[in-house]
């Protein structure tokens, strides 16, 4: 009889503990998601700003690699109100993030999108206003207590323009900060 119940019990705990140890399919790619904008100056020209989005998961390298998009535009910066020419950035961004469990992390990112300068008149119809982006920025990030993380960096557009191939006003320096609201972090 007692070797019944000593059965059972450990029968009992076996299944409790192996519950406890099964994870949950649905949140194991949960992860951060933030979202927040975006101020980007171009070495000796324009100010751009706009609206970025990150994400990353624990199934993504361990929080290492983060994910995300963003959009910056003259429309909201230095050619708001101006005559300056109204440019937009469309990013894809990959970066890795070291030591993702502190709060100061340094990062690298690689970017890719499209670029686009609206000349606005007519006779500009000849020069080259489109680009593929291609860069590599670096920087650190710092995530506060409260739900907010900021992120500086210096980066470098791999491909640009003089004017005559490519548009002459995407230039290779930039410099970015952006900060971030945290939307959802699994614990």
């Amino acid at each position: 009889m007692i070797k019944k119940h000593v059965f059972a019990f450990i029968f009992m705990t076996s299944i409790i503990s192996l519950q406890a140890q099964t994870p949950d399919k649905k949140r194991d790619w949960l992860g951060e998601v933030k979202v927040g904008i975006r101020a980007q100056k171009t070495q000796k020209l324009y100010w751009e700003n706009g609206f970025t989005v990150d994400f990353t998961s624990p199934k993504i390298s361990n929080k290492h690699i983060h994910l995300g998009f963003s959009y910056v535009t003259t429309r909201l910066g230095s050619a708001m109100g101006t005559n300056a020419i109204k440019q937009d950035n469309f990013l894809l961004n990959m970066g890795y993030y070291f030591r993702y469990q502190k709060k100061l992390q340094p990062f690298t990112r690689l970017n890719t999108g499209y670029f686009y300068a609206d000349y606005e008149a007519d006779v500009f119809d000849e020069i080259p206003n489109t680009a593929f982006l291609f860069s590599i920025d670096a920087g650190i990030s710092y995530e506060f207590d409260a739900p907010f993380t900021i992120n500086l960096s210096a980066g470098y557009n791999l491909n640009t323009g003089n004017g005559s191939s490519g548009p002459g006003t995407l230039y290779p320096v930039f410099y970015q900060m952006s900060v971030y609201y945290t939307l959802l972090k699994k614990k």
